[in-house]
């Protein structure tokens, strides 16, 4: 890894999880499927470039707007704590879903003000009633930054923010063609298999973070 340019590591960083973090099934997923099916791939494509859009306005925000705040060891070790207990909790709540809701309470509130007529603006609007994300990405542009996977310089940031856009928009336009394709595979059980495999990754991902922290702290000690 030492000959890798630290933008392309920044990149590929973002890439991965920009496209990873697009994999569970939530509103903006099941409005692709469902539109998909029904008006076709261009209007599911809409819709998935619309969500990338927001999607990397909210990483923008966490990594423009918080990385100032990284810098101290104490907030460092706040995040990190908090990272760990943030995953867990979402793994265990997409491990234990039972039924997958097309709309949360705030998305519905901002489409009544709003009203969205494109399917781009159904795509941004949607995902920005989701201020989920951009608390997951407060807490990975955390440790994306003090792991050194993104330098906390413009050029690193960029990248991680462009790579994140290539990643999310990979899946959920890919969604968008495989739905137009054979959108009968995609049944709610289905759906439901990949919502807790998910939670199933995520449970795994916690816990590796929480070895790493113990790891870090038995360190210290010594």
């Amino acid at each position: 890894m030492a000959d890798v340019p630290p933008i392309a590591i920044a990149a590929l960083t973002g890439l991965v999880s920009g496209f990873l973090l697009s994999v569970p099934v939530g509103p903006i997923n099941l409005t692709i499927i469902n539109e998909g099916a029904r008006r076709g791939f261009l209007f599911a494509a809409l819709i998935a470039l619309g969500s990338t859009a927001m999607e990397v306005l909210y990483c923008a925000i966490a990594f423009t707007g918080f990385s100032s705040f990284f810098g101290n060891r104490f907030i460092k070790a706040a995040m990190e704590l908090f990272s760990f207990a943030f995953m867990l909790y979402l793994g265990v709540k997409f491990l234990a879903v039972k039924k997958i809701s097309e709309h949360t309470r705030i998305e519905e509130k901002l489409e009544a003000r709003l009203h969205p007529h494109s399917a781009f603006m159904m795509g941004f609007v949607r995902t920005m009633g989701n201020p989920g994300i951009l608390v997951f990405w407060i807490i990975l542009a955390a440790n994306f930054i003090t792991r050194g996977w993104v330098s906390p310089d413009m050029r690193g940031k960029t990248a991680c923010i462009a790579g994140v856009g290539v990643g999310a928009a990979l899946w959920l336009v890919g969604l968008s063609w495989a739905v137009s394709l054979g959108h009968r595979k995609f049944n709610e059980k289905t759906l439901l298999r990949m919502e807790r495999f998910s939670g199933v990754c995520l449970i795994g991902l916690a816990v590796a973070h929480g070895f790493h922290i113990a790891w870090k702290m038995t360190k210290d000690k010594m």
